[in-house]
């Protein structure tokens, strides 16, 4: 079961996935934060202390598609944190190119569909506010949206988060 969490900057999206994963016994949350500086670290010092101590957690900034696959056998659900910096760090770190990135797209798409763990993903919804002034955040913008609809084809279910209330936007029944 593959369930894709979406929603704005601040909107409940980690809560409600780790809710979701609370149902859980073993469970892997893949975190793709830089502790880059003191903000940062802070947040993440907070998302530590909102998840239950039994989670392993493994923090991931690039390769993400084999993260999945080898923390796979590890857990009944393996909860990624957040696809938004996973892009960010793939534009910015490596500067990779647009061919690169796409590539990377598909890797993290067909572990997500072969892994056999339960998986949830965290992602922002970009695509509703204004457009990038400059190039890099049009394309930043564009390649996350490209993620989140790779992404929500092989879900089984998305939600959107507004406010803190979860939207269901794909529901697929159980087989």
């Amino acid at each position: 079961m593959v369930t894709l969490v979406l929603g704005g900057a601040r909107s409940g999206k980690s809560r409600y996935a780790q809710e979701l994963a609370s149902a859980f016994k073993r469970v892997v949350y893949i975190a793709t934060a830089h502790r880059d500086d003191a903000e940062m670290r802070a947040r993440i010092a907070q998302h530590r202390r909102e998840r239950p101590s039994s989670w392993k957690t493994i923090e991931v900034s690039m390769g993400l598609d084999r993260a999945l696959r080898e923390a796979g056998p590890q857990g009944d659900l393996l909860l990624i944190d957040c696809l938004t910096l996973y892009m960010a760090n793939l534009m910015g770190r490596k500067r990779s190119g647009r061919r690169k990135v796409r590539d990377h797209i598909q890797l993290l798409c067909e572990a997500v569909r072969d892994v056999e763990a339960s998986v949830i993903i965290v992602s922002n919804e970009v695509g509703c506010g204004v457009v990038p002034p400059y190039r890099s955040g049009r394309d930043y913008r564009d390649f996350l949206g490209e993620l989140n609809q790779q992404i929500a084809k092989v879900a089984d279910r998305v939600i959107l988060m507004v406010a803190g209330l979860p939207l269901i936007v794909k529901d697929r029944p159980a087989a």
